[in-house]
C-alpha cells in the first residue's frame, strides 16, 4: 500500500508546494514498525534526499532514540506535509489539509504501538488539538488503538540546547516505558 501511496503522491498538485519541491517525501521504514515518527515537513536535506529526518535534526534524533534502544529501522518516519516549504517555514493549515488525506492512509496501515510527534505543527494535525507541544509534550495521549507521545522537535533541540535536549529524553523515556508496556 505505501508503495502506491509513494507513486500517487510523487503526482500530487493539491497545493502550491508541489510547484516549488524538489521531490515529494512520504516517509520511510517499515508499516510494521513499533515506533512511527511524525514531523512537520521536509525539510532542505530531505527534500534533496527523498528521506525525512536524514539532516542534522535527523541525526540528534536517531541519536536519542539509540539511547533508549531504537534504531531508525524499528521506526517509520513520517512528516504531516509531504513537501518542503519554501525556506523552510511552517507549512500553512492549507497544505496540511491539502496533505491530510496522505497522513490519514498512512496512520490506517501503520501497526506502530506509539506515535511520536514531534513540534507543534505534527502534534496539532496529528491529535486535532490546540494545545502546544509546552503543554503537552511527554504526556502519552490514546489515539485509535495507539499511544502518540508529543515532543519538541529536534531542530528546537539543536536552537534551545542542552535544556530541550534534556526535555526530548525524558519524553523518549516515556516512549521506551509504553513500548515496555506493550512488550
Amino acid at each position: 500500500m505505501i508503495e502506491s501511496l509513494d507513486v500517487r503522491a510523487r503526482s500530487c498538485t493539491a497545493c502550491a508546494l508541489s510547484h516549488t519541491r524538489t521531490q515529494v517525501v512520504v516517509g520511510s521504514g517499515s508499516l510494521e514498525a513499533r515506533v512511527a515518527l511524525v514531523g512537520e515537513a521536509p525539510g532542505r536535506s530531505e527534500d534533496e534526499g527523498g528521506e525525512p529526518f536524514i539532516g542534522r535534526s535527523g541525526r540528534l534524533l536517531f541519536d536519542l532514540l539509540a539511547e533508549i534502544d531504537i534504531a531508525r529501522d524499528d521506526c517509520f518516519v513520517t512528516n504531516v506535509v509531504k513537501c518542503r516549504p519554501p525556506k523552510n517555514r511552517p507549512p500553512t493549515r492549507g497544505e496540511i489539509g491539502a496533505c491530510r488525506p496522505w497522513w490519514d492512509e498512512q496512520r490506517a496501515a501503520l501497526k506502530a504501538a506509539v506515535v511520536v510527534t514531534l513540534g507543534n505543527t505534527a502534534t496539532r494535525a496529528v491529535l486535532s488539538r490546540r494545545e502546544g507541544i509546552g503543554e503537552l509534550h511527554g504526556r502519552a495521549v490514546a489515539l485509535d488503538d495507539r499511544w502518540v507521545v508529543p515532543t519538541y522537535h529536534p531542530a528546537a533541540a539543536l536552537r534551545g540546547g542542552n535544556s530541550v535536549v534534556a526535555v526530548m529524553r525524558e519524553d523518549l523515556a516515556t516512549v521506551a516505558a509504553l513500548l515496555r508496556g506493550r512488550s
